[in-house]
């Protein structure tokens, strides 16, 4: 009787490729991954030193031919003046983890004609991001927004702002807008003064503290008033 034949083995299957979505999806997520680092280093390095230059006051350098900017640390700026921006922007810094969720709703009732950004989110798009209305930029910024309040103080988030703020067309930071509408440092700032350079927000290029119109005198003595409120009744404890 013959012997049977062993039968052959089938030949190995070639390891197949992933699939063109799969490999697709492992790049966005390593991209994802790498964008969130920058921003990791970022934060953590702009918790302590002055950001050197944003994307916002480039493109004003590069249009104009320069700006004037000129970073000072939160003991070289008149206690008034922080009381001031958060009186004018952002009433509930202290109150509030980066969103302020009454402003959010005050404003889509009133159909987006209002802003409700805070002085957090605020700080966020002038350090990391760049101006302009996008979904992308948006969802940025609402993602960053928590980390920077989880990471940094109130106090630094406030001394950011005050020293990236624009307070006149390529007039950028407290200490420079001090010297261009009054002459004076950051430091010696009176309450008229602070106001007055808090009024011209969000619209530093249509008004003016040293120049005001009418609309700009109602504002500051709101934001005197306003001052004054927040000092007394603790909504500037977080930061003073």
């Amino acid at each position: 009787m013959a012997a049977r034949k062993k039968p052959t083995p089938a030949p190995e299957a070639a390891p197949q490729k992933p699939p063109l979505l799969r490999r697709l999806r492992f790049l966005i997520l390593r991209g994802l991954a790498g964008v969130a680092a920058f921003y990791a280093v970022l934060i953590v390095l702009f918790s302590f030193a002055p950001p050197p230059i944003n994307i916002y006051q480039a493109q004003e350098a590069w249009r104009l031919g320069g700006i004037e900017k000129d970073w000072v640390s939160w003991d070289a700026i008149a206690p008034v003046m922080a009381r001031s921006v958060v009186a004018a922007e952002d009433a509930n810094f202290c109150l509030h983890w980066g969103f302020d969720m009454a402003a959010i709703r005050d404003a889509i009732q009133d159909g987006g004609a209002r802003g409700a950004s805070t002085l957090s989110q605020q700080v966020v798009k002038n350090t990391f991001l760049w101006h302009g209305r996008s979904y992308l930029r948006k969802a940025l910024e609402a993602a960053i927004t928590p980390v920077i309040e989880l990471m940094w103080s109130k106090q630094r988030i406030l001394e950011v702002y005050l020293n990236t703020a624009e307070f006149a067309e390529g007039v950028f930071g407290v200490q420079a807008a001090a010297q261009h509408h009054f002459g004076v440092d950051a430091a010696d700032l009176t309450a008229l003064q602070a106001a007055r350079l808090a009024a011209v927000l969000p619209d530093p290029k249509r008004r003016s503290a040293s120049k005001p119109s009418d609309f700009v005198r109602k504002r500051t003595r709101a934001i005197l008033s306003g001052a004054e409120t927040i000092a007394a009744d603790g909504r500037a404890g977080c930061f003073q």
